[in-house]
């Protein structure tokens, strides 16, 4: 398991959510991407070995996602 856990939500382009959940649950390090209704279309689990790798998986791989607008990274903390 990896020592870094984030919920990361998407925006989306009109009539893109779905395309974009689907891509998105094709790259390494997302565990599940599910298309919501709301602020967010698009909310994705994701984990990685830092945040440093957490950070390149959001900026190089998931923001590359063609229909996306806008993320919103939300690390998991254990209180």
């Amino acid at each position: 398991m990896a020592d870094v856990q984030a919920y990361i939500l998407i925006q989306t382009e009109v009539g893109k959510a779905a395309q974009v959940a689907k891509s998105v649950r094709e790259i390494g390090g997302v565990d599940a991407a599910e298309d919501v209704t709301g602020p967010y279309d698009v909310i994705v689990r994701a984990s990685a070995a830092s945040v440093d790798d957490l950070g390149k998986l959001v900026v190089a791989k998931i923001q590359a996602v063609d229909g996306i607008t806008r993320t919103l990274t939300c690390p998991v903390v254990h209180l």
